[in-house]
């Protein structure tokens, strides 16, 4: 047999194996038998309430959210089916073609810090879904969980040696290609929250950011991440969601082929830097 059938058999035979696992895995992902672990706040509109005598929360803001209504927002052809396909192809091809990547980067981090590779974390998924968002684990196993890296007291305390380059050049992301194949994330959209950035959530759900897929990068990581304050970053992921197509999507992917070279926007513990920058002018 041709040496070349014979890859081709054994690509087509990962592929499917692949597929077979994301299926399978795919409830789980989603706590669809952890009723306790669900979003209260899934599939509804919210608002922001404000509130100094409440715990301040993953933004740094005292409050909670309050539903004022239901999500209405219905995927177009283009949405449902032509950007999945994408996300499909894209994502599988990656894992497999990736595969020696994650292997590499797999025993560094093993190396650098004993622990597991990846870092699991609940994120916010669209129509306000909880879902376990993958990462390879770039900081200590001291780190607190469940904070953002803008609200750790010196941040750069926690980040490993190989934590530090892969941060740099968006390699920790690489296993969200995972759940891309599996449904709970798109190639492009917003980049999905932690469930308990009320007030992030909040300032998508103005613009209908929250009502569909979260991607691995979108048109806020290209006009700057961290250095931008929330708001800011709300009405960037509103934009995509209103100009949401082929050429929208191509132009946030080829704008984000750069930041595997090194993203300057990375701004340990620093969210909002840019407008800092401007009030110190």
């Amino acid at each position: 047999m041709h040496p070349l059938i014979i890859i081709l058999m054994i690509l087509i035979a990962m592929a499917a194996i692949i597929s077979l696992v994301a299926i399978i895995m795919q409830p789980n992902s989603v706590y669809k038998n952890r009723p306790e672990e669900r979003n209260p706040m899934e599939g509804k509109k919210v608002v922001f309430v404000e509130n100094e005598k409440e715990p301040e929360n993953a933004d740094g803001v005292k409050g909670h959210l309050e539903a004022v209504g239901i999500s209405d927002h219905h995927a177009g052809f283009y949405e449902k089916f032509v950007k999945r396909l994408f996300d499909v192809i894209l994502s599988l091809g990656g894992l497999i073609v990736l595969s020696p990547v994650f292997l590499v980067l797999s025993i560094l981090i093993v190396i650098d810090d004993p622990g597991p590779i990846l870092f699991t974390q609940k994120r916010v998924g669209r129509n306000k879904r909880y879902f376990k968002l993958h990462k390879f684990r770039s900081m200590k196993m001291s780190t607190p969980h469940d904070r953002p890296t803008h609200m750790l007291e010196n941040p750069e305390q926690y980040i490993t040696k190989v934590g530090k380059f892969i941060r740099n050049h968006s390699l920790d992301e690489l296993p969200q290609l995972w759940d891309i194949l599996i449904g709970n994330m798109s190639v492009i959209g917003p980049r999905p929250g932690l469930w308990n950035q009320d007030f992030l959530t909040s300032e998508r759900d103005k613009y209908g950011a929250n009502d569909i897929k979260p991607g691995l990068t979108g048109l806020a990581q290209i006009n700057g991440r961290d250095e931008l304050e929330i708001p800011v970053k709300a009405e960037l992921d509103g934009k995509y969601c209103r100009n949401m197509g082929f050429k929208m999507d191509v132009k946030c992917f080829l704008g984000s082929v750069g930041i595997f070279g090194g993203d300057k926007s990375v701004v340990e513990g620093r969210t909002g830097e840019l407008k800092k920058q401007e009030q110190k002018q």
